[in-house]
Parts: C-alpha cells; sequence; structure tokens
C-alpha cells in the first residue's frame, strides 16, 4: 500500500511531523520566555566547538550552561529562504519560499493551513518580538519570502504588559559581510585584528595571503558577534529573567566564503547550536542527534506548552513532547539573485549525498555579489586565469559538475573525496539517494516546477545595474589582491 504524506513525515527517514502536546508541567504552570539569537552566516567556528583559532568566552559560557548540539543542519544554506523555514516549521520547498529573495512584492501568501510561529505564540498570550531597539546591537531582519502581516509585536522584551511571557528574536549581523565594494569588510575599527599569518583556512581554499586574511576577517566578525551575544546574556540577567528563560542561539546558515554559503556542502548548512534550558537540560553536556532548524519552531512552542499544528513539517526534539530521533535532516539549494540553480542534499550523521540538477553548469556560476564580496573567490578565478591552480586542485574551479556527490564527512569532514562512482558506497549512494526521493515526493518539493525566467532575467538586469560601480571600484583595488 502507498506510504500517504502523513505516514511518511511520522517515520524517523522524514522532516517529521511534531506530535501535538499540551507542554510539560512546568512550562503550563509558569510559561518559558524563548529567546532565538540567531547570528548571520555562521558555521560552529568557535572555541566551544574546538576551534584554536578564535577566542568565543560568551558563547562558550553559554555553551556552559546549556547543551551543546554537534549535529544541526539549515534546511538552506542562504537567508531569506532559510529564514522563511524558520518562521514557520516548514520546509521552504515546501511553501514555495525556496528562491533567494522572491515574492517580496507579488502578494504571495503562505499556502493554508500555514502560518508563523509567532502567531501561534501571540495566540497563547506570549509578547512577539524582534529586538532591534535595546542597545544590544541587534538588527531589524525578517527576510521572508512571503507576503506577511505583523510577525512581531514589538522591538524590545521590557514593553511587554508585566509578567508577559514573551518570545524573541535577536537577529546579529556578524559575521555577514560588509556591504562592497570593500570586500574586505567584515568588521570595521575591531581591536587587535585576527593575525593572518596565524590562521588556516579550510584546504578547499587557497592557502596564500588572500585567503589568510579574508579568513582573519571572518574570525574577526565571530570575535564581534560573541561580544553582542554577550550583551544579550547579561541583558536576560539584569532583567532577572535567566532562571525562566530558554536560550537558543544558532546561525541562520553556514559561513560566507567560498563554496559554504549558497552551497550544501558543511560549510554551508552545518550550524552551531546551544540551548540553555535552566533546570532541564544538563550544563555542559554535548548531544549528537541529528536536527534541522526547523526543529526549533515546533520544539519552542511545545516547550512554551503550545499545541504543535499537525501540518508542521519541524519536530520536536526536547521536554515531554519530545519525537524520536532523525535519520536524515534534508536541505536545499535554488536560485540566489540572478544565478539559476537547483540542488538537493541528504545528510545522516556520516554520510552527505548532493544532487545537481544542472550538472553542465560549473560550480562557480556568474554572482556579482560574490565575485564583488568574496575576496577568496576572486583569488580562486585569478590563481586559474594565470595557470597556477587547475580544478584538479580546485575541484570548485569545474566548469561542470557531477549529476551526484557522495561523501564520506567522517573521513573527509572537508568533502573532498566524491564517492558516488565508488564501487564499494553504490548501496550506500542508492539508501541516501532513495530518502531524498521520498523527501521531494511526499513533502511535495516546489522547486521541481520551474520558476519564471522572467524573475531571473529581472534580477539579471538589477544585479548587472547594482554592482557596475562597485566592480569598478574593486578593479581599481586589484594592487590589493596580489
Amino acid at each position: 500500500m502507498e506510504t500517504t504524506r502523513r505516514e511518511f513525515l511520522a517515520t524517523s527517514i522524514a522532516a517529521g511531523t511534531a506530535a501535538t502536546t499540551s507542554g510539560c508541567t512546568e512550562a503550563t504552570a509558569r510559561p518559558w520566555n524563548i529567546v532565538w539569537i540567531i547570528a548571520d552566516d555562521l558555521s560552529p567556528d568557535l572555541s566551544c566547538y574546538g576551534s584554536t583559532e578564535v577566542s568565543t568566552p560568551n558563547i562558550d559560557r553559554l555553551a556552559e550552561e546549556g547543551a551543546r548540539f554537534t549535529n544541526a543542519y539549515v534546511t538552506c544554506p542562504v537567508c531569506s529562504p532559510s529564514r522563511s523555514a524558520l518562521i514557520t516549521g516548514m520546509y521552504q520547498t515546501s511553501i514555495g519560499a525556496h528562491a533567494h529573495r522572491s515574492h517580496r512584492d507579488d502578494g504571495y501568501e503562505l499556502p493554508p493551513p500555514v502560518r508563523l510561529i509567532t502567531d501561534y505564540f501571540r495566540d497563547a498570550g506570549y509578547y512577539t518580538l524582534n529586538d532591534h531597539d535595546s542597545g544590544l546591537g541587534a538588527r531589524n531582519k525578517t527576510d521572508f519570502n512571503f507576503k506577511h502581516g505583523k510577525p512581531f509585536d514589538g522591538k524590545d522584551w521590557r514593553d511587554r504588559e508585566p509578567g508577559q511571557p514573551f518570545y524573541a528574536q535577536v537577529n546579529i549581523f556578524e559575521p555577514h559581510r560588509g556591504r562592497p565594494p570593500d570586500p574586505w569588510a567584515f568588521t570595521e575599527g575591531i581591536e587587535n585584528p585576527t593575525d593572518p599569518d596565524g590562521v588556516n583556512p579550510p584546504a578547499y581554499y587557497p592557502q596564500d595571503e588572500i585567503s589568510r586574511r579574508d579568513w582573519a576577517g571572518y574570525l574577526d566578525a565571530v570575535r564581534l558577534l560573541d561580544e553582542k551575544v554577550g550583551r544579550v546574556l547579561d541583558r536576560i540577567n539584569e532583567d532577572d529573567l535567566a532562571d525562566r528563560t530558554i536560550v537558543v542561539f544558532f546561525g541562520d546558515h553556514g559561513r560566507p566564503m567560498p563554496r559554504d554559503k549558497q552551497f550544501l556542502y558543511d560549510g554551508g548548512i552545518r550550524v552551531p547550536l546551544i540551548i540553555r534550558w535552566p533546570g532541564q537540560l544538563e550544563p555542559g553536556s554535548v548531544r549528537d542527534e541529528l536536527v534541522s532548524t526547523i526543529d526549533l519552531s515546533a520544539t519552542s512552542l511545545a516547550l512554551a506548552g503550545i499545541q504543535v499544528p499537525d501540518y508542521m513539517e519541524g519536530r520536536v526534539f526536547l521536554g515531554d513532547g519530545k519525537m524520536p530521533d532523525r535519520e536524515y535532516v534534508f536541505a536545499a539549494r535554488d536560485r540566489c539573485d540572478e544565478t539559476v540553480d537547483r540542488i538537493r542534499a541528504v545528510r545522516d550523521k556520516r554520510y552527505k549525498y548532493i544532487r545537481n540538477y544542472y550538472p553542465d553548469r560549473a560550480y562557480m556560476q556568474l554572482n556579482r555579489y560574490k565575485e564583488v564580496s568574496y575576496p577568496t573567490w576572486r583569488q580562486l578565478q585569478r590563481l586559474e586565469k594565470r595557470g597556477e591552480v587547475t580544478s584538479k586542485d580546485y575541484p570548485f574551479l569545474s566548469k561542470t559538475r557531477p549529476e551526484e556527490e557522495l561523501y564520506d564527512t567522517a573521513a573527509d569532514p572537508d568533502e573532498l573525496h566524491n564517492l558516488a562512482g565508488s564501487p564499494g558506497h553504490q548501496q550506500i549512494l542508492t539508501r541516501m539517494a532513495s530518502a531524498l526521493n521520498l523527501w521531494i515526493q511526499h513533502t511535495g518539493d516546489k522547486g521541481e516546477e520551474p520558476e519564471d525566467p522572467a524573475i531571473a532575467e529581472a534580477w539579471e538586469n538589477r544585479m548587472s545595474q547594482t554592482y557596475t560601480e562597485a566592480y569598478a571600484v574593486l578593479a581599481s583595488r586589484e594592487s590589493r589582491w596580489k
């Protein structure tokens, strides 16, 4: 008998549907405040995750007081689809929000019965806020790929009614890159900048002055992020809220570097996740279950004692309503600005399977934002043009792609050795590909429907006009890249 979508979502292979739950007794008697601290463009490059190149004492403190998750993944490696999934608990591919910065002006609405999670919090009496007016250094970011009315009630939890529980998003810009045309502008005026000679970028970048300087700038931005996280934690303590507030810290997707952001390798989809739940999660604990960031939506509702909708694809992974651990997590990338692409991936704790729907296209298709903003991206192109490197040295330079990629992330964490053609890995390949096929079918992946070509054309015109001046400024600074 054919498996129904509802049955599929209830299994460990699927996105999971959060079970109906009334929440724990503690939450019902005394509702928990929920604070999401969301960093832009952050991989687990933190000292509490083992990095020796950057010190993040405030984030480390949060990890010491809560649980650190080592297998957390986003559903998309770029901000707007990822955040659209976060705020709904649904895959962006299920709700038509999968193309980056889409549906901003065309009136597109979420398909019924999908709602924002803030609607459910508000219905339960919570004050919902996007903090950007309290001096914490956060910003007013929503970035949803659909029409929405009032996602938040305010911008400072101090504005709520006395004793009212609240759900807060604190969106921190760092370590997102600064605006072009200065590609080095990760941070401005940071004290004691990281010495580029003392860092080692990932192996899939050139190990030269350009890449080291670029990597050092990213680490400086992580340091600034840590300072801002410290402000949030201090504010919670100042307001005497720590003992009844669940703090969730994570990145909206991976680091803003070539092959990471906008791609489905772990540098683009693996993020840090730290949760402090006083009296409920063991301080300093480390957990390795697979978590998708859409699970944060369902789990946060459940921990607040709010019934989780049956349709929701996120699944509860903490508390009384905890569901079985995931067997797989799934991720998708579609058009980003003027760059048309479609990539899908499935990952278990060890293996990653990637499917490229445009194998005839280069990984480094034209994307003006990246060319202008990413020094290492441009350096790769320059080195290839000079004949100093080829795609054999850096496969990311390839003008075509394999239809399938398979990586053993335990043996090959940088995902450099594609095992899709290995005779000894065909059973794993088949298993992973089948899991992805089922996910596409049962979640109704809207990427199966081609986007109107006029949209990409409009983006092409827009980006060409936007970056004409930036290219000119960049060309005048070429000496800085040599």
